[in-house]
């Protein structure tokens, strides 16, 4: 006997480990993603810029402060490390939900059935009063064991989900430190322009002075002279307008900051920065895996696929084991008589869904439906970060060209505002001459001071594409 109820136990035991082996659904394996080998013309490289921490990225201690500042008081990242930790919450919970949950109880309570009641007669004929008490203490348990592994399903769903969100917090900040820096260097650049707003009308009043001495040696008419003023007006007019948009770009960066509008100190100019002529980018793959956002995309189909399992096990029969026990009395004064007042009870059921109005297998289908999203998702979110790393090396490269040559406009451009003055002082160029080379020279200088600016912007749009700037 003991022999044939040792084999019973052992054969239970072995189909529940058994079963528990089981898991639905079907485990994560990575789409395959088409990717090139490299990014355009660029030669694949071991290293990449976005390996750099970000203070060793950006060297300039101003920058490096608004950073700082940025990283502790911008309100969107602070969003994002709310929503790590509440899916932090999720998971802690998921992580226990295998356990058994117990439950306390404690009742008294008290019963007056009618006198001509079958109840209230035996009460009579027993000699026991004309009411029952009845008074409990207990703890409760119940366990849902997880034999195909739902419950494992919904654990990783939930780690998923908080990697999703962990992720999706340093793609934010990935894209903070970008904000900031572009928005400096604008700032920088506004400067420059500012300062060379000023210079031109600085220059505009030397020449109307010029054409006025000419004028009154009647060599010009009052039209040299008023249009030169014109000149100089329209160099003065960008005066306001630069200052207007360095309050706004300060304005900007410190909302960015978390601080309230105001003016922000910097003691560098825009050409004190330089961009290297060779950024190394390594390879697609390895930026696939290193962008926070592409990582995040692909936590949120770990969780997709896991859910499936989760949704797949609903449909399956459910082992559930329940258990009561404490202390019973239908008297006060012997409540705690033991062991006459201990109870106990222990249960095991099946359960098997049978007809649920189609809900659990609908929940299956939204769930592949949902899965089959974030497998597109996750593509598009590859092919659109391997598409803003190539756009970036097209802008660094054609800027460089545009900058190049913007340098040679303007030493093109300031030499004919020599020569026109010097021919227009010898009688051999007329004021037309002199105020064309002064709006030339103004615009281009007033160019190479933008070009300068998306070169940069460039540099450190690369650096985001690539996955720098979270570390």
């Amino acid at each position: 006997m003991k022999t044939r109820y040792s084999s019973f136990y052992f054969l239970l035991l072995s189909l529940v480990v058994g079963l528990a082996a089981c898991r639905v659904g079907r485990n994560y394996e990575r789409p395959p993603v088409a990717l090139p080998q490299q990014f355009g013309n660029v030669a694949p490289s071991d290293s990449s810029i976005a390996e750099m921490e970000w203070k060793k990225f950006f060297t300039d201690a101003t920058l490096q402060q608004l950073i700082d500042t940025a990283l502790v008081g911008n309100y969107d990242l602070q969003l994002a490390v709310k929503r790590v930790e509440t899916a932090q919450a999720y998971l802690k919970q998921a992580k226990v939900a295998w356990l058994p949950a117990f439950t306390a109880s404690l009742s008294a309570n008290t019963n007056f059935p009618s006198k001509n009641s079958f109840t209230g007669l035996n009460l009579s004929n027993n000699h026991l009063g004309d009411h029952l008490e009845d008074y409990s203490v207990g703890v409760g348990m119940s366990w849902e064991v997880d034999i195909w592994g739902k419950i494992r399903r919904q654990k990783e769903a939930a780690l998923a989900s908080y990697l999703q969100s962990y992720e999706g917090q340093h793609a934010v900040q990935t894209g903070l430190v970008a904000s900031i820096a572009n928005s400096y260097f604008n700032l920088l650049m506004l400067d420059n322009q500012l300062s060379i707003a000023r210079r031109n009308v600085a220059l505009s009043d030397t020449i109307v002075q010029m054409i006025r001495l000419q004028k009154t040696a009647g060599e010009v008419t009052e039209l040299a002279v008023q249009q030169a003023i014109s000149q100089k007006q329209t160099a003065e007019l960008l005066l306001p307008q630069l200052e207007q948009g360095i309050a706004i770009q300060e304005n900007a960066i410190r909302i960015l900051t978390g601080n309230l509008p105001g003016t922000i100190t910097r003691s560098r100019k825009l050409s004190d920065f330089q961009v290297a002529d060779a950024l190394p980018t390594g390879i697609p793959a390895a930026m696939v895996s290193r962008r926070p956002d592409v990582r995040a995309s692909e936590m949120g189909l770990v969780a997709a696929n896991a859910q499936v399992g989760a949704a797949q096990g609903n449909m399956y029969p459910t082992l559930s084991i329940t258990a009561n026990g404490g202390l019973n009395a239908f008297k006060a004064s012997s409540w705690f008589n033991l062991p006459a007042s201990l109870f106990g009870t222990v249960a095991g059921g099946v359960t098997q869904p049978i007809f649920q109005h189609r809900a659990l297998k609908t929940q299956l289908e939204v769930a592949k439906i949902q899965r089959e999203q974030a497998v597109i998702q996750f593509k598009q979110s590859a092919l659109n970060a391997i598409g803003e790393v190539s756009d970036a090396l097209v802008k660094l490269d054609k800027v460089k060209t545009q900058q190049e040559i913007a340098v040679r406009q303007v030493s093109t451009s300031q030499l004919a505002v020599q020569q026109a003055q010097m021919l227009f002082r010898s009688g051999m160029a007329n004021y037309l001459e002199v105020i064309t080379a002064q709006s030339r020279s103004l615009q281009a200088e007033l160019g190479q001071a933008d070009i300068d600016r998306q070169r940069l912007s460039a540099m450190v749009d690369l650096y985001r594409s690539l996955g720098g700037g979270w570390k």
